[in-house]
């Protein structure tokens, strides 16, 4: 079976697993690292404190048992649930609805006026555009398949 395959074939597993337990399963990536295979599930909940040890057991328990069972991969594997980070990319609608008005780091493909990095207050994804609000108050936008990466600022 491909590694897409596997993927969404493992996302189709895990997700009643994740919203039966309260969690946004935010992505799902089966990759050979070295000469051992990976199944990472990344999982994120909206409370204080985010993802804990516990809440990855939760799920890779019921996770483990139904992956065994369905002989879903047959070679050999490592099984990892963890939570993306808090710098994780944003990628989806929730991603830049949860994170608007919260400062941002963008990455272009190609430059815009000799530059590629840009920060601000992300407005949010608007049309497929992404919004923010520079330093200067200015009101930018980048289209989103022009976009490297964008990922919220962190501040120590």
């Amino acid at each position: 079976m491909s590694r897409k395959n596997v993927r969404e074939e493992a996302h189709k597993l895990v997700l009643p697993i994740t919203d039966r337990l309260g969690y946004e399963l935010v992505e799902v990536e089966y990759v050979k690292e070295g000469t051992g295979w990976y199944l990472r599930i990344f999982i994120d909940k909206d409370e204080p404190g985010g993802v804990s040890i516990d809440d990855c057991q939760a799920v890779s328990e019921e996770l483990g048992d139904l992956l065994d069972k369905s002989d879903l991969i047959e070679n050999a594997y490592f099984l990892e649930i963890s939570s993306p980070g808090i710098d994780r990319p944003l990628k989806t609608e929730r991603d830049f609805a949860k994170s608007a008005g919260k400062e941002v780091e963008l990455k272009l493909f190609a430059s815009i006026n000799g530059s590629r990095e840009f920060k601000g207050t992300l407005q949010g994804l608007e049309n497929g555009d992404i919004l923010i609000l520079d330093e200067k108050n200015k009101l930018m936008k980048f289209e989103k398949n022009n976009v490297a990466v964008i990922r919220r600022t962190i501040k120590f």
